[in-house]
């Protein structure tokens, strides 16, 4: 679905996926934030599913990624702003936000944002503060395809994940690598690798964030995550009395155990 998000100094076209379906917003809503390097399409197993059972969709390209139309926005803060913005475009009054990585702090930021627009809040491979290593951001600086590199070998606890996701037999590093390295050609006139992984590296504002939540919220772990290690998590998971759930992978959690975050995410809902 194609949209025109107001604010942040312009109008900005932007895309969404539904999951199949046509957008209804009269149904229950769920939006789902990708996290760095990525896109929509980490969503569309989780995002089908919702979307033909009930729930109004919105998976969105963040600004700057994918489909959606402008430069990608630098810190948390603004694209947290930017949710809001599309939550209005699209005619939704609150819905359930989901976000993984990157993604989960940009949830966090809006829930404080707009506490009544926030009907529960899902964090998956979350951590707070998600410091990013100094040397990283020097070698994204200067060759972001070796940054890709390096973050894709953390981002996976296993060699072929089974039943894997979208599919068996999908070489889920491959495909992982592909869709950074894909997103970073696309911008022509930012280094996107640099300025997602700077964003979360900067932002502070978890705790003031945790203090405004006011839905229930859930934190989707995965125990072998070498990017956001689950112990970083404890302490805003206790700001939010986070219930939380840990499932038996690394970072991408979507694409190693897919039934069990899906199973997760339903439960939380529920």
């Amino acid at each position: 679905m194609k949209l025109v998000v107001d604010g942040l100094g312009g109008r900005r076209d932007a895309y969404a996926y539904t999951g199949g379906k046509r957008f209804d917003a009269s149904l229950p809503a769920i939006v789902f934030v990708h996290g760095a390097m990525h896109d929509h399409s980490v969503w569309t197993l989780l995002a089908r599913w919702f979307a033909h059972h009930g729930r109004a969709v919105l998976a969105p390209d963040l600004p700057g990624h994918g489909q959606s139309g402008g430069a990608p926005l630098e810190s948390v803060e603004a694209i947290a702003d930017w949710v809001v913005a599309l939550l209005d475009a699209a005619g939704v009054d609150a819905a359930v936000l989901v976000g993984h990585s990157m993604g989960s702090l940009i949830a966090l930021e809006t829930a404080a944002r707009a506490p009544a627009r926030a009907e529960r809040l899902v964090l998956v491979g979350t951590a707070y503060p998600m410091a990013v290593s100094p040397a990283l951001l020097e070698v994204a600086e200067n060759d972001p395809y070796a940054a890709i590199d390096s973050v894709n070998a953390l981002s996976f606890s296993t060699l072929a994940g089974k039943p894997s996701y979208p599919g068996p037999g999908t070489w889920l590093h491959g495909a992982n690598r592909a869709l950074m390295r894909r997103l970073q050609v696309a911008q022509t006139g930012a280094n996107l690798f640099l300025t997602d992984f700077t964003a979360c590296d900067r932002y502070r504002g978890g705790e003031m964030a945790a203090e405004r939540v006011r839905c229930p919220t859930t934190m989707i772990l995965g125990e072998r995550d070498q990017m956001t290690f689950p112990a970083e998590a404890r302490d805003i998971g206790k700001r939010l009395d986070a219930r939380t759930v840990a499932l038996g992978a690394g970072h991408s959690v979507m694409t190693e155990t897919p039934d069990a975050l899906q199973r997760a995410l339903i439960e939380a809902l529920a």
